[in-house]
C-alpha cells in the first residue's frame, strides 16, 4: 500500500459519514413512523439533498467544472439504463457494479451521489414508492464504502478483489438493509420471527443480485475504470483524496 493512500479521513468524508450513519436513517425512520410512508417523494428529495452536501464540499476551494459534473451524470445515466435494460430479470442488475466503480474512481462522495440518484431516477421507470428511499440509501452507501476502502488502500481496482467486494456488499449490505426495509414497510408490528423469515425468504433474491454484481464487475470494471481514469488524467477531473 502506498503511504499516501493510508491517510486519515478528511472533514468532508467524516461529515458524509455522519449523514449516512445518522441523518439519513433518521430521515427514513421519520418517513415511516411520522409520515406513514406516504411522503416518500419528500424523503427521497431530502436524501438527494444530503448526498449533494458532501459532494459540493469536494469543490470548496474551487468551482466545479462542467465536465466533472458530466462524468457523474453519465455514470448515473448508464446505471439507470442498465437497470431498465434488465427489467425482466428480477435482481439481475448492473447498478451496484457501476456505483462501486464510481466510488473507487471518483471518490466516496461521488459514489454515494451516483447511487442515490440512480435509485431515484430509475424508479420513475420501475415505480416510485416507500421502497425508493431504502433503495437510494442502499446503492449510495455501497458507493461510499467502496470509495472509503479504496482511499484507505483496502480495496484495489483489480478485477478479482472488486468482484469479491461487490458480491459481499450486495448480499450483506444491500440485502441486509433492503430486507429490513421491506419488513418495516409492510408490517405494522414487526417481530424477530418476522425479521428472520424476511431474511430467509430474501436469500435467493439477494444471492441472485450478488451474482449479477460479480458478473457485471467481471465484464465491465476494467474497461470503465480505464476510461474514467483516462478522462480524469486528460482533463484534471475529480481525484479521490
Amino acid at each position: 500500500m502506498s503511504s499516501n493512500r493510508m491517510t486519515k479521513l478528511n472533514r468532508r468524508t467524516l461529515f458524509a459519514s455522519f449523514l449516512i450513519l445518522f441523518v439519513i436513517p433518521l430521515t427514513i425512520a421519520a418517513g415511516i413512523y411520522l409520515l406513514n410512508d406516504r411522503k416518500y417523494y419528500v424523503i427521497s428529495l431530502l436524501i438527494i439533498t444530503y448526498s449533494m452536501l458532501p459532494f459540493a464540499m469536494v469543490f470548496e476551494k474551487r468551482k466545479p467544472q462542467a465536465r466533472e459534473l458530466i462524468v457523474i451524470a453519465v455514470l448515473c445515466a448508464i446505471a439507470v439504463a442498465g437497470r431498465a435494460a434488465f427489467f425482466m430479470v428480477p435482481q439481475f442488475k448492473p447498478v451496484v457494479a457501476i456505483v462501486i466503480i464510481a466510488g473507487i474512481t471518483l471518490g466516496a462522495e461521488s459514489g454515494f451521489l451516483v447511487g442515490v440518484m440512480t435509485g431515484f431516477v430509475s424508479n420513475f421507470f420501475f415505480g416510485q414508492g416507500p421502497w425508493t428511499p431504502w433503495q437510494m440509501f442502499c446503492f449510495g452507501v455501497i458507493g461510499f464504502i467502496a470509495g472509503i476502502l479504496y482511499k484507505k488502500g483496502l480495496l484495489s481496482k483489480r478485477k478479482i478483489p472488486l468482484c469479491i467486494f461487490g458480491g459481499l456488499v450486495t448480499f450483506f449490505i444491500y440485502g441486509g438493509i433492503i430486507n429490513l426495509g421491506s419488513l418495516l414497510m409492510w408490517s405494522a408490528n414487526p417481530t424477530m420471527n418476522a425479521l428472520i423469515a424476511t431474511y430467509l425468504s430474501g436469500i435467493p433474491f439477494d444471492l441472485g443480485h450478488a451474482v449479477a454484481t460479480v458478473l457485471f464487475l467481471l465484464l465491465i470494471s476494467d474497461t470503465m475504470i480505464e476510461k474514467i481514469d483516462r478522462v480524469k488524467k486528460k482533463y484534471g477531473l475529480i481525484e479521490p483524496r
